[in-house]
């Protein structure tokens, strides 16, 4: 699992505030949290959730995805693995344990496959007629 990259997120979150034109309190007022947790997020004291970076996001009228690749949440790959993992991680009826072994399942399997982030463009798309099962060809 990625760990958070808090400091850096923090310091693009405060960016995206000033570049909004909002205070803290506005955008804490606006994506639902308290004034003081929001400040320990900008300062890199505080590992927000998948959830409250969307609430933030939307908030801030950016791609909850950018927050979660400046989180570590997500890398920056292709279009296909982080619209799954963003799917995962936007699904409000998992709780963020269940979000996190999910996309740990899911990166062991596009691992074990011999997906990357170098993989991800040389993909089926690319490659209609090459079959993707090594049994499909037998």
């Amino acid at each position: 699992m990625a760990s958070l990259n808090v400091g850096n997120l923090g310091e693009y979150l405060r960016e995206q505030r000033r570049n909004a034109q909002l205070s803290l309190r506005q955008l804490a007022d606006a994506a639902g949290v308290s004034n003081p947790y929001l400040s320990q997020i900008e300062r890199g004291l505080r590992k927000p959730s998948a959830d409250i970076l969307q609430q933030l996001a939307k908030a801030l009228r950016i791609s909850a995805e950018t927050l979660y690749v400046q989180a570590g949440i997500l890398d920056e790959r292709s279009p296909e693995a982080a619209g799954t993992r963003s799917v995962i991680l936007a699904d409000p009826s998992l709780s963020e344990r269940q979000k996190q072994v999910l996309l740990q399942i899911y990166e062991s399997f596009r691992k074990e496959n011999g997906l990357d982030a170098d993989a991800d463009t040389d993909s089926a798309a690319d490659h209609p007629h090459t079959p993707q099962d090594p049994q499909a060809s037998n």
